[in-house]
């Protein structure tokens, strides 16, 4: 039932955003319109190209709060000085007159190759600049000697202002659409979500049979789904947060981003669902009625302290259930874990991880008001000195490659644009301009929906102009519902922020406006130059950007399991190494994430004439990856805690000796792995390697064919470890010699119990890699033989011998 509540809950907030969204763009949209249909003639003679007021508008209010319009305030001039500014410098010394279509093109590309190049340039800037650009000498070249060099850029600039202030005053009316308001309800959100998933993997863990088990989890899964799309909405306004402490000093309260907290919680969550999925029959061997009673309180005394850490609530932390926690932990003082109990013993980490990383919010507040003055200036000296440190550029390689290919996209698209139509021309060069994108992003899906966006919102606007025929003062009107419409579009899959923003350019510029003659011509003639501008990214994109992106993720594929074997080796006793594992670690998130990227690129990549792109197996190394991912990150917290307990007198070789055998075992794999993961054909290896006539490392494949398959050995490893662990935990606790042996015992034993399940879990995974990786190469190779580890064995071979030649 609350699984259900929650979901229309959730339903209806998606219903509200998309509405409230859809109702700030009509506002902003319809203040540009009555401004610029029904204004004074001066004004209008100012504002000459309310277009670009509509163009500014949809790229600063889409899913935009007040916070980020008040930071497109500032990006919007700043995307005026790096635009218009040199251009009144270049149509002064060119003459409007001489500008052909050419050297418009010229023009236009050299001045988007330096608006381009700079890194720190927010994109929105970039996007503003370019559209400027584009407006200002496209219009030069159709107009000629009749524009003045001066006021022509002006009236570009004042364009773009309109649109940035409608878009404040939309934001600020009826009532202003906070960051912080929506962060506050996100977050009430989040708690809510993160305490029933906690209730329910509690009543999971503590079930008396399995069909009642599996019945929690799967409830539980239907809300995990939901925590990190929260969890990602919450931390996406931070830097809209601050840019609203400024007008409203009253928000201070509410100041920070509770998203890195919240951050810490999502971890332990996933570790708590972990352990359920591997916990298997009901009910686990270890629950007694002291620890089942135990455990409900503690489960009971978390969800309260997470449910305090919601931004509108006190932060009072349930004193009453102080003492149950700790002696929950003094029940576990006399356990000898066997592998079975693992699996449970690791949900009771994971839960003594929630119940240490609570944090009152009450304190954070409090923080805020007590702080001093000092300390706030010097917050906002930083901020304002990150803001111009924007000016900042930074010239390599990878930038200079993005800044040309924007550049002549940009330029080619304005040159065939304006061959074909030299009135319509700028209409190709604008979709290409406002479009930029941060990122590498797959070409053809992209182009695809924002075609199909422009198609959409041309014909409807084509729609609406023969509806309201007779009532052209207020045809604008019936944008409303296509607002809602492309909101809702905006937040699929099929058509994403892409082809929704398109759908809203392609009706506003037509029943937004004025005097640019019948609206079905107009309609064609804008698909048409949009195709232009699309047709020129694509070639410019295939032309300097040839890798494709399956080819993409098998790098960087075997760079991620190079950056696992340097995680793996990382774990150790050793307190030295700390710092080093956890940097590690964020290098590993890095690569996995990158990973998903170049996954779902290919996955969009059309085929052609190449072999279909192998989704599937992809997908299941990228799934044991991500739990890869987590089995170290939860290791290398209970080595923290090991660490923290640890004195000169504790002797770890034995332990270390028992992690040296599960490195062997996962490394040499995951080495393997990385050498296989970049061979694109199994018969070019072989001829290569029959070619050179090389001797196999057969010692090679032995042992890793050994390792990773002996169970019997990892049998005798997990029974060492247990063994080891226990008798450490007895000395530790004996040395130590306090009051607090109990309590002691039992956080040892969860620590050294958790570092022994994560390495189970990571060879099991590392088995399942291995089956993943083996179809990837055999659907690549359907007529070969697939053996990893003989292929991993000529291609060392290959790189020795191309190494010896180069010495």
């Amino acid at each position: 039932m609350a699984t259900s509540n929650f979901e229309s809950i959730r339903a209806r907030a998606v219903w509200q955003t998309c509405l409230a969204s859809a109702f700030r763009t009509a506002l902003a949209c319809s203040i540009v319109g009555v401004a610029t249909l029904f204004g004074p003639e001066c004004f209008k003679t100012q504002v000459a190209f309310p277009a670009f007021s509509y163009v500014t508008v949809i790229l600063v209010v889409t899913n935009a709060t007040l916070g980020d319009t008040l930071r497109s305030c500032w990006l919007a001039i700043y995307a005026t000085i790096e635009g218009v500014c040199p251009a009144i410098l270049s149509l002064w010394l060119i003459g409007p007159a001489r500008l052909t279509a050419s050297t418009t093109a010229t023009a236009v590309a050299l001045s988007a190759f330096v608006v381009v190049l700079p890194e720190n340039t927010h994109l929105i800037a970039k996007r503003i600049a370019l559209g400027q650009l584009v407006i200002v000498y496209v219009i030069a070249y159709i107009n000629g000697g009749q524009t003045k060099q001066v006021m022509h850029p002006v009236h570009v600039a004042a364009s773009t202002a309109v649109g940035v202030v409608a878009c404040v005053l939309a934001l600020l009316l009826p009532y202003p659409n906070l960051a912080c308001c929506e962060v506050k309800e996100k977050s009430r959100l989040f708690v809510e979500n993160a305490a029933q998933r906690i209730n329910l993997f509690v009543k999971a863990f503590s079930a008396e049979d399995n069909t009642s088990a599996l019945a929690l989890i799967s409830q539980a899964k239907s809300l995990v789904i939901n925590g990190p799309k929260l969890l990602q909405a919450i931390k996406s306004k931070q830097e809209s947060m601050k840019w609203e402490r400024f007008p409203f000093k009253f928000l201070r309260p509410y100041g920070e981003n509770p998203g890195e907290t919240f951050q810490e919680i999502q971890a332990p969550l996933r570790g708590m669902e972990i352990a359920l999925e591997n916990s298997s029959p009901f009910p686990v061997s270890i629950l007694n009625t002291e620890l089942k009673d135990g455990l409900e309180k503690l489960g009971d005394h978390i969800s309260k302290q997470i449910k305090n850490m919601s931004l509108d609530e006190s932060a009072t932390v349930p004193e009453s259930n102080a003492h149950d926690a700790e002696k929950f932990l003094q029940t576990l003082q006399t356990l000898q874990p066997t592998k079975k109990d693992l699996p449970s013993l690791f949900f009771l980490f994971c839960l003594k991880l929630l119940l240490n990383k609570q944090i009152s919010p009450l304190s954070a507040k409090q923080e805020e008001y007590i702080g001093s003055n000092k300390q706030i200036d010097h917050h906002q000296e930083g901020f304002m000195r990150k803001l111009w440190n924007k000016l900042a550029i930074t010239i390599n390689s990878r930038r200079f490659m993005a800044a040309f290919k924007c550049s002549l996209s940009l330029g080619l698209s304005i040159l065939l644009g304006s061959i074909y139509s030299k009135e319509n021309g700028f209409w190709a060069g604008l979709p290409v301009a406002i479009s930029l994108a941060a990122t590498r992003e797959a070409t053809f899906k992209v182009a695809n929906v924002k075609a199909q966006g422009t198609v959409l919102g041309t014909v409807y606007g084509v729609l609406g102009c023969f509806v309201f025929e007779r009532f052209v003062q207020i045809r604008f009107l019936s944008l409303l519902p296509w607002f809602i419409v492309s909101s809702f579009l905006s937040r699929s899959r099929m058509y994403g922020q892409a082809g929704g923003i398109s759908a809203v350019i392609g009706a506003v510029l037509i029943l937004g406006r004025q005097g640019f003659g019948p609206p079905s011509e107009f309609g064609i003639a804008r698909i048409t130059e949009t195709f232009i501008g699309l047709s020129c990214s694509i070639m410019v994109e295939i032309l300097f950007n040839p890798t494709r992106a399956s080819t993409l993720v098998k790098i960087q594929l075997s760079n991620t399991f190079k950056t696992l074997h340097q995680c793996i080796d990382s774990i150790t006793f050793s307190s030295s190494n700390k710092n080093n594992l956890e940097d590690i670690h964020k290098n590993l998130k890095f690569h996995v994430n990158e990973l998903g990227k170049f996954i779902a690129e290919a996955e969009a990549e059309p085929n052609f004439w190449f072999l279909p792109f192998s989704s599937g197996c992809y997908g299941k190394v990228m799934e044991s990856l991500s739990k890869m991912m987590d089995y170290v990150l939860f290791g290398s917290q209970a080595l923290r805690f090991l660490q923290q307990h640890s004195t000169s007198s504790v002797d770890w070789n034995n332990l270390d000796n028992d992690l040296m055998l599960y490195k062997d075992l996962i490394g040499t794999s995951t080495k393997c792995y990385a050498e296989v993961s970049l061979v694109k054909s199994l018969a070019i290896l072989d001829k290569e390697f029959e070619k050179k006539k090389l001797p196999i490392d057969l010692e090679l494949g032995k042992s890793s064919s050994y390792n990773i398959r002996a169970s019997s050995s990892e049998e005798g490893i997990l029974n060492s470890y247990l063994q080891h662990s226990n008798e450490l935990a007895d000395f530790i606790v004996n040395v130590d010699g306090n009051k607090s042996d109990e309590k002691l015992k039992g956080q040892l034993v969860l620590s050294l119990s958790a570092l022994g399940f994560c390495m189970e879990s990571l060879v099991k995974e590392t088995k399942e890699t291995e089956k993943a990786i083996k179809e990837i190469v055999q659907w690549e190779n359907p007529s070969c033989h697939v053996n990893l580890y003989d292929i991993a064995c000529k291609v060392r071979a290959l790189a020795n011998t191309e190494t010896n030649l180069n010495e």
